[in-house]
């Protein structure tokens, strides 16, 4: 394994401290000074620990790249519209982790473990969730539920194969974030959703940018 890049990682954690000061404090300037600066810390992970020299690396990357935009899109609360094309690069960037996961070897057992936690999880937070969504958004919300479904059960698949534990862990972890960024819209927006959802998201992305490290094919 490459050497942990702990210089990124500590920009993105002060950068994460500053976007959680910011949020509190509901401080948009402060936004806009400190996510982009988180986010692009984990794109600097993985390039660090050589994302870009491998198929698996390069998919990787380029789900980070989508959630890096993802991430710029949601900071405007006000613009439905940007709020749609934010879903839409994470829903993508969804897509290209799963793509990257399917270069891998994949144990049958550990997708049926995965898809069996992301169904009973998916239909509960669908149930808990439904009753709150705008009618518009409720066809682009069970879509981004099945892609988020099939990207986390793959990775659960690649690190039972064998693979890094980051693997599924990060995945999951993504998974669960976004639970708090559904609250936080749909449901009742306060500081608690991103107090415990940006820290788990952004370790998620950590994890995520760090298995090239591991798996160099």
């Amino acid at each position: 394994m490459s050497v942990i890049p702990t210089l990124p990682i500590m920009v993105c954690a002060v950068a994460v401290a500053g976007l959680l000061m910011a949020e509190a404090r509901g401080s948009q300037r402060g936004l806009w000074l400190a996510k982009p600066v988180a986010s692009a810390a984990f794109l600097w992970t993985a390039v660090a620990v050589g994302a870009l020299e491998s198929v698996y690396g390069r998919w990787v990357f380029l789900g980070l790249v989508l959630c890096l935009v993802g991430d710029v899109l949601l900071i405007p609360r006000q613009r439905p519209a940007v709020f749609r094309a934010g879903v839409l690069a994470f829903l993508l960037g969804h897509v290209a982790y799963g793509v990257g996961f399917l270069t891998q070897p994949v144990n049958g057992w550990g997708l049926a473990a995965g898809g069996a936690l992301m169904a009973l999880v998916l239909v509960a937070t669908w149930r808990w969730l439904a009753g709150s969504l705008p009618a518009d958004m409720s066809g682009a919300v069970r879509a981004y539920f099945v892609v988020i479904g099939v990207m986390a059960t793959l990775a659960c698949g690649v690190s039972a194969a064998g693979g890094p534990l980051a693997v599924a862990t990060g995945a999951l972890a993504f998974a669960a974030s976004d639970v708090s960024v559904a609250r936080d819209r749909f449901v009742r927006h306060e500081f608690f959703n991103r107090a415990w959802g940006l820290p788990l998201y952004y370790a998620a992305q950590v994890l995520l940018a760090l298995t090239p490290a591991w798996i160099q094919a």
